[in-house]
């Protein structure tokens, strides 16, 4: 059974940070890209970050994240993590992990994605 499972969301201070984990069962997520999303009330789903699989590792990320959040790979592990730093107000939101099962270049779109995760909530506040 394909299985996407998020971890690490909570409560984080301004300026503060979190790691996100995305670990997957049934199959090898090495081989895809995998993308970060996130959903505030009210607001649209946005691409955040995504790493391309198959060995590429290229990455991307929307404007307002760069400089504060990486992604990564552990292959050993079947995981993507979302490092977080300096998060403001702005970055609370439900975060999803998804797969690509289609290609291995990332893309922060959301409809390039076939699997998703049930989603981790990141709340920053004072």
């Amino acid at each position: 059974q394909l299985q996407l499972v998020e971890s690490g969301g909570g409560l984080a201070q301004p300026g503060g940070s979190l790691r996100l984990s995305c670990s997957a069962s049934g199959f090898t997520l090495a081989n895809y890209a995998v993308g970060w999303f996130r959903q505030a009330p009210g607001k649209e789903r946005e691409g955040v970050a995504c790493i391309s699989g198959a060995g590429d590792g290229s990455t991307k990320f929307i404007d307002s994240v760069k400089g504060r959040f990486t992604i990564s790979r552990d292959n050993a592990k079947n995981s993507v993590y979302l490092q977080m730093n300096s998060l403001g107000f702005e970055d609370t939101a439900r975060y999803h992990c998804a797969v690509d099962f289609a290609g291995y270049l990332c893309s922060i779109m959301p409809g390039h994605y076939d699997s998703w995760g049930q989603g981790t909530q990141v709340t920053v506040s004072s």
